[in-house]
């Protein structure tokens, strides 16, 4: 096992200021939350089988459909919260480890023993490659790659009054963290009546984490614009958040310096972003608009390219 992870370039934490402060207005709401994530994948079955058995997600009841285009798609998610929407492009090639796009789906969980389990689920199955665990400081994580190298994170928040900032900048580490002892810690004793899957403590889309081609292009697109707020600013990397997570989306640079935009390829097919109201969404299309972005509103979303040409949804409750 490895130990590989979103900071693992750089041992120490490089702190650098935004230059400019930005109003309320242009500013993405505090109550944000990144929805669903959807993958295009060349065996859906396969797929299917891999995020049910090895993480524990559920097939959400009459999920499985042929969408507009005719594609199968199938929603995997944890109790009735939609995590994962998978959907089915065999003709697709598989995108180069160099290219812009996924680096991994993160997903959080409300607890050191559901993260636990999941990691152990995960490291068991027979197609999940283990590719390392670290403690971040604001949160403990296990990373793995799905049969079709899609990068996926399972991590556990540490309290936010436990977190250290610095000039509006959280500090965040890699530090090692035994995969062996965690889990001999924080593992439950078997119990012969389990709670089914539909019933167990929930999980959600904690972050995105993405490949792009250049840091201060996907600042100008994801900060300047879209509206999230740096929390953590490194050449080679960007978190940024909303309402003072830590991050809820992040970018680097590590495998994919100087990429191009997309192929049509397998991979990452969508990152989908609710804001509280609808008037929050229109404030967003209204930022597109003053910096002549195209983009996509049918009135129920926003759909916008980002310079590499991973889609980006918002959306509003309800």
């Amino acid at each position: 096992m490895t130990d590989q992870t979103e900071t693992r370039r750089r041992p120490t934490i490089d702190v650098s200021r935004d230059e400019h402060r930005r109003t309320a207005g242009d500013l993405l709401p505090d109550d944000l939350r990144i929805d669903v994530v959807t993958l295009a994948v060349g065996d859906l079955e396969a797929m299917v089988a891999y995020y049910r058995d090895a993480l524990g997600l559920t097939e959400l009841t009459d999920s499985r459909h042929h969408a507009a285009d005719g594609v199968r798609t199938a929603v995997l998610g944890r109790g009735t919260t939609p995590l994962i929407v998978l959907e089915h492009r065999p003709g697709l090639p598989r995108a180069s480890r160099q290219s812009a796009g996924l680096f991994h789906t993160a997903i959080l969980f409300e607890t050191q023993a559901e993260l636990a389990a999941t990691v152990l689920s995960a490291a068991r199955h027979p197609h999940s490659e283990f590719v390392g665990s670290s403690d971040h400081l604001v949160s403990e994580a296990f990373y793995f790659t799905d049969p079709e190298g899609n990068g996926i994170e399972l991590y556990w928040d540490r309290p936010r009054e436990d977190w250290s900032w610095s000039d509006g900048q959280v500090a965040m580490d890699t530090i090692h963290l035994d995969p062996n002892r965690y889990l001999q810690a924080h593992l439950a004793p078997a119990d012969p009546e389990a709670r089914p899957a539909t019933e167990r403590p929930g999980a959600e889309v904690g972050h995105v984490h993405l490949q792009v081609g250049d840091i201060g292009t996907a600042k100008q697109f994801y900060v300047d614009t879209l509206g999230f707020e740096q929390t953590l600013m490194m050449p080679s990397a960007l978190f940024i958040s909303a309402g003072g997570y830590h991050h809820h989306m992040a970018m680097n640079v590590w495998n994919s310096r100087g990429a191009g935009p997309r192929a049509a390829s397998l991979g990452l097919g969508d990152v989908r972003i609710t804001l509280p109201a609808r008037t929050d969404v229109e404030a967003v299309a209204e930022r597109l608009r003053d910096r002549r972005i195209d983009f996509q509103d049918d009135g129920a979303a926003v759909r916008v390219l980002d310079p590499w040409r991973t889609p980006v949804t918002l959306t509003s409750e309800g």
